[in-house]
């Protein structure tokens, strides 16, 4: 079988993710790979695509190689991917699978985003593996990368694929009506968007919040910034924060678009996604490293297109600011009432503002970030700014084994149910226990109202 290897690494041959395709090779010579350095030419190839296109076409299988960047692919994947999808005659049909490497941090959405374009343009999909950056050193992630290549090659064999999931639909919009603006408006609300001149529903749509939201709104177009290139994972910024790009992105994120009281996103659905542009804004916000930097700002997004079938994007869009540890607002979106919604997110960021409401996290916020702690505190010694920040900040102070008079309690809670006598004595007040420190709570608020306090 010819295998043609997607390396969507901006590292090229030293991409940790690459190395366990070499692991593949070395133990079946039977197959042919042949090997695109995607992430690492993907100048060359947005000016001469026809190198890709032939490889592409001669391959029975496309395996796509990449480490995950935040929530999806990096940006030069995700910009040949775009490439690719211009060219559908040279894969459709074609088998299509996926490796990745990562600390599992929304490696769902990045695997979903392959999936649902390689789907788009025909391919047949074998779900992927995705790996721990050092699995491979592991006896158990030796076996696990043979496991899933001996299961690849056997589903392309037998010409079994993997449910693609929904097909997608051609993008709705329902026209939006303009508002009246107030004048003299004052605040700082910054909307951060990829609006080109064809893109006249979405600016339709900016306009009007721009005029619905009661404080002013600075429009801040990624199109009109010369970013140089995308993320190139060389950890450069891990010490003092400093991006080794010399174009500004840094100074424009830090000193103009997280100063804002609230931020914005405003897109077109593209390949699945706010688009190719965006990716490479978002990549380039790792000189932020893992640090929580706006955490307290409302967000909201303003997206043209389908987005009810973009389920994998919908994912994406509300987790972005759970792991920030940011209120979302909303997803206002041209599919069905434009106008209420906007107006609507316009209302809740206005008063996420004056009364600096901030929702708890959910799974998405915990679990990420609980993710980003334990690297953090095991790579301190390189990634220095985001240890100096996470130990400021307290987010240390949730490991388990901190926790200590509580494990002790359920130490004994757990001795006493195991005795059958105790047990029985204690019937129902164990739940009783329980409940106590709760009705303290619920005591103390009755008091502080009946004297005429806000608890």
């Amino acid at each position: 079988m010819h295998i043609l290897v997607v390396n969507g690494s901006p590292k090229g041959k030293n991409s940790i993710t690459l190395q366990t395709v070499l692991y593949w090779e070395i133990l079946h010579p039977e197959h042919t790979f042949e090997y695109l350095h995607a992430g690492a030419q993907i100048r060359y190839l947005e000016k001469d695509f026809t190198k890709a296109l032939d490889a592409l076409e001669k391959a029975d299988l496309v395996l796509f190689s990449y480490p995950v960047y935040t929530f999806v692919v990096p940006s030069q994947l995700h910009r040949f991917i775009e490439l690719m999808k211009a060219h559908p005659e040279a894969v459709q049909g074609k088998y299509c699978a996926q490796v990745s490497t990562s600390k599992h941090f929304y490696d769902i959405t990045a695997h979903r985003f392959i999936r649902d374009n390689c789907a788009e343009v025909g391919m047949r999909f074998v779900d992927g593996l995705s790996a721990d950056m050092e699995d491979l050193t592991t006896a158990k992630g030796q076996k696990e990368a043979r496991d899933f290549f001996a299961s690849l090659i056997w589903k392309t064999e037998q010409g079994i694929a993997d449910p693609p999931g929904a097909p997608p639909a051609p993008a709705k919009h329902v026209p939006v009506t303009p508002a009246t603006s107030i004048s003299a408006k004052t605040g700082n609300v910054i909307l951060v968007t990829d609006c080109g001149p064809e893109d006249t529903q979405l600016q339709a749509m900016i306009d009007r919040f721009c005029a619905s939201m009661p404080l002013k709104t600075t429009v801040v177009n990624i199109l009109d910034f010369p970013i140089q290139g995308g993320c190139l994972g060389c950890f450069n910024c891990a010490v003092d924060g400093t991006c080794i790009y010399q174009d500004g992105f840094t100074q424009l994120l830090r000193e103009k678009i997280q100063k804002g009281q609230a931020i914005v996103t405003a897109f077109t659905v593209r390949d699945h996604s706010k688009g190719y542009r965006f990716k490479l804004y978002d990549d380039r916000q790792f000189c932020n490293g893992h640090r929580t930097v706006t955490e307290g700002l409302p967000m909201g997004y303003l997206v043209s297109g389908d987005l009810s079938r973009e389920e994998n994007l919908r994912m994406v869009l509300e987790a972005e600011p759970q792991v920030g540890g940011n209120y979302l607002a909303g997803i206002a979106c041209d599919e069905v009432d434009p106008d209420g919604e906007i107006d609507a997110m316009a209302a809740k960021l206005f008063y996420a503002i004056t009364h600096q409401y901030q929702q708890p996290a959910n799974y998405y916020g915990v679990g990420g970030r609980k993710i980003f702690r334990d690297l953090i505190w095991e790579m301190q010694g390189l990634m220095r700014a985001d240890h100096k920040f996470y130990k400021a900040h307290g987010m240390y102070d949730d490991f388990p084994q901190k926790h200590w008079p509580k494990m002790c309690a359920m130490y004994l809670v757990g001795a006493m149910l195991a005795n059958p006598r105790l047990k029985a004595k204690m019937g129902g007040k164990m739940t009783e226990g329980m409940l106590m420190p709760y009705q303290k709570v619920l005591n103390k608020a009755r008091a502080a109202m009946q004297q005429g306090q806000k608890p």
